[in-house]
């Protein structure tokens, strides 16, 4: 136990960030941008994507772009090239490009979106954005090309153009014989084992990215949680700072009791009767048919409190009387400003008619 104690003392001492991040130290991170994710994960997603739109939008998209390139061909050769008229052509196969592309374009951004929102959730802050002049410090800026993290990317990079390299070799040399008889094939042949070869290629690597950028996820995501410790004395200062100082608190606290202290000696004097064991305890107990349905305590103290609402009484001449047992269970039972307990109003009314017959009330 002593040598734990010393290694805590001295991981406070040190400030080592052995602990993991509150969540208002993650709710900060958020808000100003900083959260795990990895931006492999959507650059490969949307890789696959595309491919899997070229292969079912592939008769759409083959019969736009020969339809354009024939439109030139069969109707543009012999026509005046005038600005005007090249503007209105512009204009028409930049709207035709556009409906050849805009389902590519859709697939991209919901893909974009969903690979981010999984990873991060919903997150809009323009933090990231906002200029710092820290950014323009050369040491700054050497320690982050020869840090660390630059060579997780280094060998990051390294390993995606091996894999991607790897992976096309592979698929060229399944392929090796079909080359030798693409001399002897049509052109319209060979385009369209080109363009197989293509997808090909491209699927095995969206699919091999995809792999790589979950384990990029992860490794983002421990180095993330890494840099988001705190030390101790940093949670201790954030709960000083959110919650207030303890010692500050203490002493709020113990003025407001001693503020209710006063109030409630200050009741005393107003009390019909008080109540004692006769030195452990005092209640003091007050009844107004006008304003009270049943006799409430006014005040209640033990051992000095008990004496010094005992003394108040003596001084204002209010009636002090012993009882052992009611004194106990009207302290144990009531608080300040509540009424009797109902099968205690037999021993109180004993109490309050016999001060009332000696003061001479009914």
């Amino acid at each position: 136990m002593p040598r734990n104690r010393l290694r805590m003392d001295l991981q406070l001492f040190s400030g080592e960030k052995t602990e993991k991040a509150t969540p208002k130290k993650r709710g900060e991170s958020r808000k100003k941008g900083q959260v795990a994710k990895s931006v492999e994960i959507p650059s490969s997603l949307i890789l696959l994507a595309c491919i899997c739109c070229l292969l079912m939008l592939g008769p759409f998209l083959q019969k736009q772009i020969l339809t354009m390139f024939g439109d030139v061909l069969l109707h543009r050769l012999e026509m005046e090239v005038t600005a005007e008229n090249i503007l209105t052509l512009f204009n028409h196969y930049a709207v035709q490009l556009l409906i050849v592309l805009a389902p590519i374009f859709v697939v991209v951004l919901i893909v974009a979106f969903a690979s981010y929102y999984v990873q991060i959730g919903w997150l809009f802050t323009l933090e990231p954005l906002q200029p710092k002049l820290e950014k323009l410090n050369p040491l700054t800026g050497a320690k982050n090309i020869f840090g660390v993290r630059s060579v997780v990317e280094f060998l990051k990079s390294s390993l995606k153009l091996a894999a991607v390299g790897l992976i096309v070799y592979l698929v060229l040399w399944s392929e090796r014989e079909r080359f030798l008889d693409l001399a002897h094939l049509p052109v319209q042949d060979i385009f369209a084992f080109v363009s197989g070869l293509t997808m090909e290629m491209g699927i095995f690597v969206a699919a091999l990215l995809f792999v790589l950028a979950i384990g990029d996820f992860m490794y983002q995501r421990y180095e993330f949680e890494k840099n988001l410790r705190m030390s101790k004395q940093d949670i201790k200062d954030e709960y000083k700072n959110s919650e207030g100082d303890p010692l500050i608190k203490a002493k709020i606290k113990e003025r407001q009791r001693r503020m209710a202290l006063m109030r409630m000696m200050q009741e005393v004097p107003k009390a019909d009767v008080v109540i004692t064991n006769p030195t452990h305890f005092a209640v003091a107990l007050k009844y107004d048919p006008s304003k009270m349905d049943a006799p409430t305590v006014i005040a209640k103290g033990q051992d000095y409190l008990a004496l010094r609402i005992r003394e108040i009484a003596k001084k204002n001449e209010v009636m002090t009387m012993e009882n052992k047992p009611l004194a106990r269970a009207l302290f144990e039972r009531t608080e300040v400003g509540q009424s009797v307990p109902g099968d205690l109003f037999q021993a109180v009314a004993e109490v309050l008619a016999y001060v009332y017959r000696l003061k001479g009330r009914r």
